[in-house]
């Protein structure tokens, strides 16, 4: 090239040198076509220094199991922001221009982690002791009519008292359904819904007995079996189970003795009288404790209409187990003291069922896996009784087959399908009831007949509501 050269520094970065060709007047030659013109200045860009990679590797490695997880550079750079990266060491340590540069630069180093969640506790954990607790409460009232069967004739007023029993088993499944409803928006309004509705209950069904009643002394033990069951009913809402079996304490210790010792009429009537008394005051002093609990501003009270099916099939429930009761009377402890069983499994199904929802990852899987569920809850429910059926009769197909549609309409109760099962028990209690009064074919089958038709109905509808992940979610 023609005449010297001088280098200086400039440009627009360090690592730029500015060659600047100066003319020196010296005498023109003929140039060649590539030859620069008399002032030109060329650009220069040398290598520029680039990112540290063995210092971002140490970095990557040191917080990888938090960069793993990330599912974006940007969660990285928050992560380098708080571990209180300057900028200035992003530059002269690792050689990257800023933050979210070397947080992309660790984004892509790191293979993305994405644990497993930790396992969590089960919500639907049950209290076994409640449960079983509960089922022997069911079956404890019973102990009042062994005790008081020489006092009066049971069998020649037992119409009035069972059909007190259906009205005051009817209301109080509506009357429990609307408590729980109450009970979302407070202690304080359930313990109204049932410091109103229990006593209207007992009359009612007090009201029904005289009408049916022969005598004064059967609407006595017609309105003593209504205060219970309303009473009994608020304190297995409220939870309190424990002291309503304290309150039934001189009922367990009458009956006990009853193998060894004639206890005679004052107690055979005074040992009764006084768990109803008992139970009484342990209520009342539990709705007055509600009183003290904060009160829900705005509260709305929910339509009598949604507690309508479960006082339907409270009332198709008692009158099927009754129908059951004819042939074999202990069918009906062995049913009663199952409910606490029953309740447990209900528990465990709905457990099993959300345990379901991170197993599979199709609908069509998680139809399967509740299928399956509903039959192992059922039968676990189912095979425990066989003994007792047994035991009662020869045959223990129609206990077997009442105690799947209890517990099938329990489970769709429990999942707030009430209208289906309240209407297939009623067909079913409808039906047998109809045949065996009227004393028509197939007689002695029709409540088999009916049960198992009625399982099979709220099987499906079970299958169908309960085998889509909604409802479990």
């Amino acid at each position: 090239m023609s005449g010297p050269m001088s280098l200086e520094p400039g440009g627009v970065e360090q690592d730029t040198l500015t060659i600047r060709l100066a003319d020196r007047r010296r005498p023109r030659r003929r140039r060649p076509s590539w030859a620069l013109g008399d002032d030109t200045t060329l650009a220069i860009r040398l290598p520029s220094r680039g990112p540290d990679e063995e210092a971002v590797s140490e970095l990557a490695a040191e917080l990888a199991d938090r960069v793993g997880p990330a599912v974006h550079p940007y969660e990285v750079a928050a992560l380098l922001e708080a571990e209180g990266l300057p900028a200035s060491l992003i530059k002269e340590r690792y050689g990257h221009p800023n933050l979210f540069s070397l947080a992309s630069a660790l984004y892509q180093q790191v293979p993305r982690t994405f644990p497993e969640p930790a396992p969590t506790a089960d919500p639907w954990r049950p209290d076994t002791v409640r449960c079983l607790l509960r089922g022997v409460l069911f079956a404890l009232p019973g102990l009042a009519y062994l005790l008081t069967a020489p006092l009066w004739n049971p069998g020649a007023h037992a119409p009035a008292l069972i059909v007190a029993g259906l009205v005051s088993w009817a209301w109080g499944q509506a009357l429990g359904h609307r408590a729980h409803l109450r009970m979302a928006t407070g202690r304080r309004e359930a313990g109204r819904t049932l410091l109103t509705g229990a006593p209207i209950g007992a009359v009612v069904a007090t009201a029904v007995a005289a009408l049916l009643a022969g005598s004064g002394a059967v609407t006595l033990v017609a309105a003593a079996q209504s205060a219970y069951l309303a009473a009994a009913g608020v304190l297995l809402v409220l939870g309190r189970e424990r002291q309503l079996l304290a309150a039934l304490s001189p009922l367990i210790a009458g009956a006990a003795v009853l193998p060894w010792w004639e206890p005679g009429p004052p107690l055979r009537a005074g040992l009764p009288l006084l768990a109803l008394l008992a139970t009484l005051a342990v209520t009342g002093r539990t709705l007055w404790t509600t009183r003290s609990a904060p009160a829900v501003p705005g509260a709305r009270r929910p339509h009598l209409l949604r507690s309508l099916p479960y006082g339907l099939f409270g009332l198709a429930a008692g009158v099927l187990v009754l129908l059951e009761g004819r042939k074999e009377p202990y069918a009906v402890i062995v049913l009663t003291v199952s409910m606490g069983p029953a309740e447990w499994l209900l528990y465990r199904y709905r457990g099993l069922s959300v345990a379901a929802l991170r197993a599979v990852a199709t609908p069509t899987g998680f139809l399967l896996r509740s299928a399956g569920i509903l039959v192992l809850c059922l039968l676990a429910y189912l095979l425990p009784l066989l003994p007792a059926a047994l035991l009662t009769d020869a045959d223990p197909t129609p206990l077997l087959l009442l105690a799947a549609v209890l517990w099938t309409a329990l489970l769709l109760q429990a999942f707030g399908a009430a209208w289906p099962s309240a209407l297939i028990c009623l067909a079913a209690a409808g039906g047998a009831g109809a045949v065996t009064l009227l004393d028509l074919p197939p007689g002695d089958l029709a409540l088999p007949l009916s049960c198992g038709a009625a399982a099979l109905c709220l099987s499906a509808c079970a299958l169908r509501l309960l085998g889509r992940p909604a409802p479990h979610a």
